[in-house]
């Protein structure tokens, strides 16, 4: 089962220039959560602080409290043991692409020291189930490299690598912008199916992949979180005028 995730006064700053302001919001465990807003409003720096990615860059730093269930990320906890609790999933799809299929699946748990052989084996064949990824896949798991499958493939593999390391909960930066309309499909019916199990937490620009998948919503505008709510009320009845004229296409 997944774990809520709790933020708390959460500022963040690259070098001197501050990206997110004081934001607040407690994720809901089992659910999917949608970020919106336009280009550089902070969406992908604000889900790249919860996995603590941010302080990968140069200069960067993060001010607040963020809790992933009983977990204080910025307190106490490495980035290591964290990332084994949250997985992430980038807007283009990155197998590695000189491994295979199984070993692209199983790279995290290898590199956490997991070598038994015939349990690798069933986490691998079961994260391929859970990203929808097997049937298509399983009569080539070492012969066919993670590259020579197509962009959809790609991703739903990377998921099943995120998915491997047995995450509680699953980041999506945008998984679905550089892929077809049917691809986008399959990743979105995956994400219904998954959060039975993960909380996921999802930045799109498509408003309407929102409203499809997502039971709560929020706004981010100029690094601030304007409105956070039921997507159904956000989409229909929100509260903030800004959030309107971004919903219905005034500006953004």
């Amino acid at each position: 089962m997944g774990v809520g995730i709790t933020v708390e006064h959460l500022n963040a700053f690259y070098a001197k220039t501050q990206a997110l302001f004081d934001i607040n919001i407690v994720v809901q465990a089992n659910h999917a959560t949608a970020l919106i807003g336009p280009s550089g409003c902070g969406k992908s720096t604000f889900i790249r602080c919860l996995n603590r990615m941010h302080e990968t860059i140069p200069e960067a730093r993060v001010e607040g409290l963020v809790r992933i269930g009983d977990l204080s990320v910025y307190n106490g906890t490495s980035a290591t043991q964290l990332r084994r609790r949250v997985g992430m999933v980038f807007q283009k799809p990155n197998p590695f692409p000189t491994m295979s299929i199984y070993d692209n699946v199983a790279a995290g748990l290898k590199l956490n020291g997991f070598g038994n052989r015939r349990q690798l084996d069933e986490i691998v064949e079961k994260s391929l189930h859970a990203s929808a990824l097997w049937d298509e896949v399983k009569d080539h798991l070492h012969k066919k490299s993670g590259a020579s499958l197509s962009g959809g493939q790609q991703q739903r593999l990377c998921i099943a690598r995120a998915l491997a390391v047995q995450p509680e909960v699953l980041l999506m930066d945008e998984p679905c912008s550089a892929l077809d309309p049917i691809s986008t499909g399959k990743i979105e019916e995956l994400i219904f199916q998954l959060k039975e199990q993960y909380t996921i937490v999802i930045v799109t620009h498509n408003m309407q992949q929102a409203a499809r998948v997502a039971e709560f919503t929020g706004f981010f505008l100029l690094g601030k979180m304007i409105e956070f709510d039921k997507t159904e009320k956000i989409f229909t009845n929100p509260s903030d005028k800004r959030t309107e004229d971004y919903v219905t296409g005034r500006f953004g």
